[in-house]
């Protein structure tokens, strides 16, 4: 696990690494996804833990199915019996509720307001990028009040553009919307830094307090890495705001 980096404001952000769950091979060993083939109770226990690290209940946890989209719904609080909805962005105007996202080489964006006391998660993969899924989770947080200025924002671990190989034209097609995602490989071909894109989209949003993680998922074994491992597990991010 790694440990809640908190805010003087009551902002709190963590990111989990692959250690510390009871998985086993290939998901071991901390895998918070639920739909990546690996034992539902080993998942269910792993929540636990990670919950009980961060220092929160797990039924309190705020999931979202992802599905490489822009929607964002607005909740104030679990889903309870109800299925997570099938977005890639969630946000909340209430303190005290976890949100969470689940990448394995995708962007986990994490947004809070500490005054307006709104927070977001979002899931920012290539097609998230390209979407606009986090201008959409930055305006579903000004319609509660929150203003970009004071966003607070921390991206997790991902894979990066040097490592990110995509073909010439998919590269083209990412740069047409936002160019700060063009780039290249260590080896030399065309590549995408989604990671980039976003702070580069969080930038003209007027959302300047921002720190970027500088794992790169595909070459941290102590991270998963879809686009290294295909079959593997699904790190977290989690949000929240003190009351």
């Amino acid at each position: 696990m790694i440990p809640d980096r908190s805010t003087t404001s009551g902002a709190h952000f963590a990111f989990t690494d692959r250690w510390g769950g009871v998985s086993a091979a290939p998901y071991e060993q901390l895998n918070l996804g639920g739909a990546v083939g690996d034992d539902p109770a080993a998942v269910r226990a792993n929540r636990r833990i990670a919950a009980g690290n961060l220092g929160f209940d797990p039924a309190a946890v705020v999931w979202m199915n992802q599905v490489h989209g822009k929607d964002v719904v607005v909740t104030d609080g679990p889903w309870g019996e109800s299925p997570a909805p099938r977005v890639d962005a969630v946000v909340t105007a209430r303190r005290g509720v976890p949100l969470a996202v689940l990448t394995a080489d995708c962007v986990p964006v994490l947004l809070a307001d500490p005054v307006a006391g709104v927070a977001a998660a979002a899931h920012a993969g290539r097609p998230g990028l390209v979407a606009g899924v986090v201008p959409a989770a930055v305006a579903a947080m000004a319609e509660l009040g929150a203003e970009p200025a004071r966003i607070i924002a921390r991206t997790g671990p991902a894979v990066c553009g040097g490592c990110y190989e995509v073909p010439e034209a998919m590269r083209a097609e990412v740069a047409a919307v936002e160019p700060a995602a063009h780039a290249e490989t260590t080896w030399g071909t065309p590549a995408v830094d989604v990671s980039a894109g976003v702070h580069a989209q969080l930038e003209r949003l007027g959302v300047h307090d921002r720190k970027r993680s500088e794992v790169c998922t595909r070459e941290s074994h102590h991270h998963f890495s879809y686009r290294r491992d295909r079959t593997t597990g699904r790190l977290a991010g989690y949000v929240w705001l003190d009351w």
